[in-house]
Parts: C-alpha cells; sequence; structure tokens
C-alpha cells in the first residue's frame, strides 16, 4: 500500500523510466518537475511545443537536456502530436504544459486517435495532510461540473481503480454531502445513499462506500464517534466522491492554500494516465502527478 508520496518513489526506484508526452512544454515549473523526475530515472520526457522558448527555459534552469524535442507552432497542434503519440504507443503518459486544459482534453477524446477507454474521464486530486500517513485522493474537482448518480458512479470506479494501482485493495469511499441522513431537498445525500446502496448489492465493487458523511466525519473518527456514526468508512476514508465540482475544487485549493499537505492531479478513466495539474500548482506537486502517473503506468503494463 502506497501511504505517502515518500514511499511512492521508493516504489518506483526499480521500475524502468516511461516515456512522458509533455505538451506545450514551454512553462518553468513544468520544465523543473520533468528534470527532478528525469534526473530519478522515472521518465524519459518528450518535450513539444515552441521549441525556442523550450529551450530558453531549459538554459535558465541549468538543465542540459539533450532528449527529444518535437517543435509545433501552435497548442492545438502540439496536443495532438502528443496524443498521438501515446495512443500509438511512442510514449506511455501525457502531461499537460502551458495550455488549457481543454485544449488538451479535447485532442484526448478524439474518436480517431484520442485516448478513449469507453470510461467517463474525470480528475482526481490527491493530497497528503500533514497529520496523516496516507494520501487522500479527491474527485471530481475538475471536470464534470454537476453530476447525476450514473456519472458520480463512474467518478467513483475511476478513483478505486487507480486506488488498486497505488496497491490499496479495498479502498474506503466516503460519498459526501452537508449532512449524514437523507434529505430529498439535498440531492447529494440522496445520491451518497443510493450509491451506498449500489455498493451493498454490487453494483459497485472492489471498495467500501458510506454516504452521506459530512466532510469532518469522512476524516475524523473523533468526529464521527461524536456524532454516533458507526461505519468503516467514517474517519477512514481513502476517496472523498464530492457532489460537484464546486466543492471538490474549492476543497483541493483551500487545503493548497491552508495547509502544509503535499499534493498531485491526474485525469482518470482514459486509455493512459494524464498529468494534469493547476498552472498554479508547484513543481513539486507536478513532480508528485508524475510520479503517480509513472507507478500507475508501471503498474497497469505488469498487469498486462
Amino acid at each position: 500500500m502506497i501511504k505517502n508520496f515518500h514511499d511512492l518513489y521508493a516504489h518506483l526506484s526499480d521500475t524502468d523510466p516511461l516515456r512522458v508526452a509533455v505538451a506545450s512544454a514551454d512553462d518553468e515549473d513544468v520544465l523543473r518537475a520533468v528534470q527532478a523526475a528525469a534526473e530519478k530515472k522515472l521518465i524519459i520526457p518528450v518535450l513539444a511545443g515552441n521549441t525556442g522558448k523550450i529551450s530558453g527555459i531549459l538554459k535558465n534552469i541549468n538543465y542540459h537536456f539533450t532528449g527529444e524535442m518535437v517543435d509545433s507552432p501552435d497548442p492545438e497542434t502540439t496536443a495532438e502530436i502528443c496524443v498521438k503519440m501515446v495512443s500509438s504507443g511512442k510514449a506511455d503518459i501525457l502531461m499537460k504544459g502551458l495550455m488549457a486544459s481543454s485544449t488538451l482534453l479535447k485532442a484526448v477524446l478524439n474518436r480517431e486517435w484520442g485516448l478513449r477507454s469507453g470510461q467517463l474521464l474525470s480528475h482526481v486530486g490527491f493530497i497528503q495532510p500533514q497529520n496523516m500517513d496516507k494520501i487522500i485522493m479527491i474527485t471530481d474537482g475538475g471536470m464534470n461540473i454537476a453530476p447525476d448518480l450514473n456519472q458520480k458512479k463512474s467518478i467513483l470506479m475511476n478513483a478505486v481503480e487507480i486506488a488498486h494501482s497505488l496497491l490499496v485493495d479495498n479502498p474506503m469511499v466516503a460519498a459526501l454531502s452537508a449532512v449524514e441522513t437523507v434529505n430529498e431537498a439535498m440531492r447529494s445525500s440522496v445520491d451518497a445513499a443510493l450509491l451506498t446502496r449500489m455498493n451493498e448489492r454490487g453494483q459497485i465493487s472492489g471498495c467500501t462506500v458510506d454516504g452521506p458523511l459530512a466532510m469532518d466525519n469522512a476524516v475524523s473518527a473523533e468526529a464521527a464517534a461524536h456524532k454516533g456514526i458507526k461505519s468503516p468508512v467514517a474517519g477512514n476514508a481513502d476517496i472523498l466522491l464530492v457532489p460537484n465540482v464546486e466543492t471538490g475544487n474549492a476543497a483541493y485549493k483551500i487545503l493548497h492554500y491552508f495547509s502544509n499537505a503535499r499534493f498531485a492531479g491526474l485525469i482518470a478513466g482514459a486509455s493512459a494516465p494524464i498529468v494534469l495539474t493547476s498552472r498554479s500548482d508547484s513543481s513539486e506537486s507536478k513532480q508528485n502527478s508524475i510520479a503517480l502517473a509513472a507507478f500507475i503506468a508501471a503498474h497497469k503494463r505488469r498487469k498486462t
């Protein structure tokens, strides 16, 4: 079980480096993260975009890059080049650089040469709180705006699949709402209860789901006990399933700016791992995201 980012890097130490196609690599934080990951021999990067700008940044950060660079005139072309590299097997991981997420995802969803898998794409944020020896996943705070019940099930299963890749055999999933009881006026509480029932009946497998749970009861055993909540998930959540993108986005960014936690971000549900972080994320967060993607890709390769 991968409990923290230190464990993650330790597990990757004996893994062959994977090829990462970096779309619009002309960003200093992105290149610092790529450099750090390459120096740890986690990846072999391919840098695509404006090679003049990329070369200038490489020089400024003293990164003596000797690998492959691909010049491209605009973000749309760059996204196509990088996605095709991954879909054709010339690269294992896709990484967003300095381009709009919508541009990259449009290429990912291309029906001819994209990275469709038949699953819904969703964003997964990874948080290692300072006071916990575990990585908590929060989803979906980046893609699906107001998911319905079936979409929440897909988002949940994407996260569970990643948890299994991180060697968590039976992840605890907290379906979040603002309350711990079903309230028909609060759709998130109804959906959470239905997802819990679906899990009990085997319609959702590979995990344990409970909800509705408020955030405090999901992550604090003391808070759950104080409210009389008895559940294997309460106070022990591995995955926080949020009701909508506003909740997930706000929770992730509040923790980012008001805590000393460590972070990472990926897109799940595609045929290959996609590193997609905010432009405001630090180079450390981007490096952690690359490491997670490499671990997931290596796990997938071992299974096949």
